[in-house]
């Protein structure tokens, strides 16, 4: 039977092998679900699984998933505009696509009104893909400080989306520079960046061996899914991440 249950039987023992390859524990690796354009039913059903955290790439969805289903631990993974910023706050234990100084500022504006501590990502564009999001990697240890300097964000370390390949051996160079980037900014600012967020379903494995402690899987986990922009074509911000 292929249900939720044997889905994550399979990701988790990919995970295990990968991480015994590179001499890792699996217990140093999050698994994030991504449950973007799923139903309730979908996420209530990973939890009964045991999966904890989630990813949803829109504010507004993840709005009403989180209010229904209250538990878990929720990511926001998707690009975050400005007036989103704080519903953002208010739902989410993670924000991990923060990609500029002005969104960082907001965000730790609206954290201090609310009395929260917000954990953050720094999102990279390691590819220098012009159709993604992202701080560029040469522009990342100043972003890194200024959101370091900021009293109410927790930056726990860095994300990035590999361009899309068949070939998972392709993301290979991405995962390696991210991990370098973040290895670099340790060393030269003080900084502690624990979390590495990379992989996806297609090339998690390969993530885990580069040194990811935190992938991101959707189809892996749920199956195929609805594209959102079919669901919600008004909608130009959206882009596929997962």
């Amino acid at each position: 039977m292929d249900d939720f249950s044997s889905r994550l039987a399979r990701v988790t023992d990919l995970m295990a092998t990968a991480a015994q390859r590179s001499g890792r524990n699996i217990l140093q690796i999050e698994l994030v679900a991504v449950s973007k354009t799923q139903p309730a039913e979908a996420v209530q059903e990973a939890m009964r699984a045991g999966v904890t955290r989630f990813g949803e790439n829109k504010v507004q969805e993840g709005r009403g998933k989180i209010e229904t289903l209250g538990r878990g631990i929720w990511h926001l993974i998707g690009h975050l505009q400005s007036n989103k910023v704080r519903d953002a706050v208010r739902l989410f234990d993670s924000i991990d696509s923060v990609d500029r100084a002005e969104l960082a500022e907001e965000i730790d504006r609206r954290a201090d009104q609310t009395g929260k501590t917000q954990n953050v990502l720094l999102q990279i564009n390691i590819a220098g893909e012009s159709t993604k999001f992202g701080c560029a990697p040469d522009a990342a240890r100043a972003l890194a400080e200024k959101i370091n300097a900021l009293p109410r964000l927790c930056l726990r370390g860095l994300m990035t989306i590999a361009p899309y390949s068949p070939d998972p051996e392709k993301s290979r160079p991405h995962f390696t520079g991210l991990r370098e980037l973040r290895d670099k900014i340790e060393s030269e600012t003080g900084l502690k960046l624990p979390v590495l967020s990379m992989g996806m379903s297609g090339d998690f494995a390969v993530a885990i061996e580069e040194g990811s402690t935190s992938i991101r899987i959707g189809t892996a986990l749920f199956g195929e899914r609805v594209k959102l922009k079919q669901r919600l074509p008004e909608d130009p911000s959206f882009t596929e991440s997962t």
